[in-house]
């Protein structure tokens, strides 16, 4: 499954690429300070704001929102494969 969700990730950034779009918006993911990843990707006005929050423990966490025509994940840990397959599944339902 994570493969899958990175090769998808892969193919929709790349699919976006047209000479203009990558010099101003793109896909960022960051390791935290607090031990997890922040994802962010920048998307047009097909996804509308919202907000998933869940705490299962203080490593297993998400918090997903889109803002701004700005995806924005968070999660511990071991999470960065489900803050990926959040955007993939917002993205798809819009």
């Amino acid at each position: 499954m994570e493969l899958n969700t990175l090769a998808w990730l892969q193919t929709w950034y790349s699919s976006r690429c047209d000479g203009t779009w990558e010099h101003s918006h793109g896909v960022k993911i960051d390791a935290l300070d607090n031990s997890g990843w922040l994802v962010t990707v920048d998307v047009d006005d097909s996804l509308h704001s919202r907000t998933l929050s869940e705490e299962r423990d203080d490593q297993d966490w998400i918090n997903c929102k889109v803002v701004d025509n700005q995806f924005v994940g968070a999660g511990g840990p071991g999470n960065l494969v489900e803050v990926l397959s959040i955007f993939r599944s917002w993205l798809t339902e819009s």
